[in-house]
């Protein structure tokens, strides 16, 4: 073996002290991922140094932003059968297997991210160091794209950090820490940038301990516990995810109840089991939804924001909790409303936003004074951006336009957060109507992660490109939209609540009428949903879009809102609401009772068929951002890939055949539009 050798994906050298240094630096990529060429090369490099064995081998990585980010997710829409999958995993394990079973000490070294494939790569190393972060950076998120670890690491995780730790992260999916993952052994010692290389080098040439799993934590993977602590996981896993709709944490959970970690069978398993989940409607779907997720953040590619300050009108849950989180993401904010009375609890759910995001005290307060009380209105003149978020009046938007207009800088964009109203009736009266955008944010905005930038068809380029770039600032996915009422999410929303209130005029219980659309796997149902964003926030929408398409409006949004029964916000709605949460009547005794048989599919259908109106009259893109855009305003079910995704799944003649069926029993409502002719040709 030669002192240095250079390969496409790797690099490796030989020091004096007969240490191995092996970089990898993929080639013509941002990032390291573990594709096929990459793998090949390792396994090639790993046989080569079994031949010619050197005192010692640390991997590092040659990019900047982390050690290996997983595998290379592209490849896996290849796989056309379970064999094949299999047959590409188990090639995946045998390369850890040669670096595991190599005869002098191994080390990796992390960089930061270090997930997925990448950590099950370190794991095979008898050492681990990394260098400091404050950032969660070490991870197996593989569960939520419908997978598990494939490459060795449901068996190497326990082996090394223990039951509990091991399927935390595995089940969880959730990055942790360096620090957190040297507390559990997954990291031996931490170091800092400066260091690293000398740190590294002592270990390898001190060779010390491997660390494994706590006593505690091996008795725990004895066989006669393992049945009783995998019903406590499944327990806590159906609270959050139903089995039908994801299969991988209950698939991780039964390898270890079977398997324990055993290296003599649980590879083989582990990579039977990815294989079949990889070649699953929900992995295929969570895979796509994800590369979506990208498509979405990619559109109008970000430039530097001119935007410092932001002036935010309207102090309601909307208003108030944009600016607070305008303010958590480093804009300086005023949030201006009728009085403080009106502006106080906004500046409370603030203080909290900030206390459970924030840790620093010194970076908790420069937080806090970046956002403050403006009664008059001063904001306004030093505004970048203004945002309104007062209730949905056309007259009463148009009027405040007309008094903050004299004394707004030139530069300054004005957006509005409406809802469903039509931007250009809100912007008839502006001097620079072009300049006028939407920033339609969801609640709650800080855990919602779109928002829709409406757009007229002579809005101004860079106003538009501005819109893109704040939204991407602070953190949020942007879906553009043209102007319409209702846009894409209140629009494909509004028919599946109103279906509801059908449903519950008819008998049905409230609950449910949540538990189908649960039980199709809607984050809650469509009257808790009414309940959350409020009822007389409801009965606007619908008399919006009542008004533009024709439809009724229902009687029972009317007499709620005339009762002041506005849903969470008063307390009382079709459920009742505390500090502790929602309080819902128990379930009928018998579940079938006054459930109708095309329930699913009359909440359901209706969100599909506007989805295809949306497409027709060109209010989104493309069907990709709209499957994407629902799933991120709706919460529609990921896992069914978003509505047009879960329309060619089932087939259009199937989906076709429905809509027939509910329409001779229920009238013109569920009339198919006419752009699904489109989709079936």
């Amino acid at each position: 073996m030669t002192n240095k050798a250079k390969f496409q994906h790797w690099a490796l050298n030989l020091d004096k002290d007969n240490l191995a240094w092996l970089c990898f630096d993929k080639h013509e990529s941002s990032a390291n991922v573990l594709s096929a060429s990459v793998l090949e090369e390792f396994a090639s490099i790993v046989e080569q140094l079994q031949l010619n064995l050197p005192d010692g081998l640390i991997i590092y990585s040659g990019k900047k932003n982390g050690f290996i980010m997983g595998a290379d997710i592209k490849e896996f829409t290849k796989i056309n059968s379970e064999e094949e999958a299999y047959t590409l995993i188990r090639q995946g394990q045998k390369v850890l297997d040669a670096l595991e079973a190599l005869a002098c000490p191994t080390l990796s070294v992390i960089n930061g991210y270090t997930l997925g494939g990448g950590l099950e790569l370190a794991m095979a190393c008898n050492y681990r160091i990394a260098i400091n972060s404050d950032k969660p950076v070490i991870g197996l998120p593989e569960v939520q794209l419908g997978l598990h670890p494939g490459f060795g690491g449901t068996v190497r995780a326990v082996k090394i950090a223990g039951v509990r730790a091991a399927m935390k992260l595995m089940l969880t999916g959730k990055p942790i820490r360096v620090k957190a993952a040297k507390n559990n052994g997954l990291v031996d010692q931490l170091c800092s940038d400066e260091e690293w290389q000398n740190q590294a080098r002592a270990m390898i040439k001190s060779k010390p301990k491997q660390a494994t799993a706590p006593l505690i934590e091996k008795l725990l993977n004895l066989p006669f516990l393992r049945g009783f602590i995998a019903k406590t996981l499944i327990k806590q896993v159906s609270s959050k995810a139903n089995k039908n709709h994801y299969p991988a944490p209950y698939a991780m959970i039964g390898l270890w109840q079977k398997h324990g970690a055993s290296t003599t069978n649980g590879y083989k398993a582990e990579a039977r089991s990815m294989a079949k989940l990889m070649c699953g409607s929900t992995s295929r779907n969570l895979i796509r939804v994800f590369f979506l997720q990208n498509k979405l953040k990619s559109q109008f590619p970000a430039s530097d924001t001119n935007i410092k300050n932001i002036h935010v009108i309207g102090a309601g849950i909307m208003g108030g909790d944009i600016a607070s989180w305008c303010a958590l993401k480093g804009f300086n904010v005023t949030l201006q409303d009728r009085s403080t009375e009106d502006i106080a609890p906004a500046l409370k759910r603030a203080e909290k936003l900030f206390a459970k995001k924030i840790r620093d005290n010194s970076l908790l307060e420069k937080t806090r004074s970046r956002l403050s009380e403006d009664l008059l209105g001063d904001g306004v003149a030093n505004a970048d951006l203004i945002i309104e978020a007062i209730y949905e009046n056309l007259e009463a938007k148009k009027e405040l336009y007309k008094k903050i207009e004299t004394n707004m800088k030139s530069t300054a964009v004005l957006a509005t957060n409406t809802s469903s109203i039509l931007l250009e009736d809100l912007r008839v009266d502006l001097k620079q109507p072009e300049k006028f955008i939407g920033l339609h944010f969801f609640n709650p905005v800080s855990q919602l992660p779109l928002v829709e930038i409406i757009s007229c068809n002579d809005t101004d380029g860079d106003t538009l490109q501005t819109g893109f770039n704040f939204v991407k600032k602070i953190g949020k996915s942007p879906l553009l939209c043209k102007s319409s009422e209702g846009f894409i999410v209140n629009r494909i929303l509004a028919p599946y609540m109103a279906e509801a209130m059908h449903l519950s005029e008819e008998g049905m219980a409230s609950i449910d009428i949540d538990k189908v659309a649960v039980n199709f796997g809607m984050p809650m149902g469509p009257v808790e949903l009414v309940d959350t964003v409020g009822i007389d926030v409801a009965l606007n929408v619908s008399k919006v879009l009542g008004k533009a398409f024709n439809r009724p409006i229902p009687k029972k949004l009317i007499d709620m809102v005339e009762n002041n029964e506005l849903g969470k916000k008063t307390g009382k709605g079709f459920y009742d609401w505390t500090f502790d949460g929602v309080s819902k009547p128990n379930a009928t005794a018998d579940e079938t009772a006054l459930i109708p048989d095309d329930a699913e599919d009359r909440l359901i259908l209706p969100m599909l068929n506007e989805a295809v109106a949306c497409l027709e009259e060109g209010i989104v893109l493309d069907s990709d951002m709209l499957d994407i855009g629902v799933i991120f305003g709706t919460g529609f079910a990921p896992f069914h890939g978003g509505p047009i995704q879960y329309a060619k799944e089932r087939g259009l003649e199937n989906i076709m055949m429905a809509f027939a069926k509910l329409e001779a029993k229920h009238g013109s409502r569920f009339k198919a539009h006419s752009g699904w002719l489109k989709l079936t040709k």
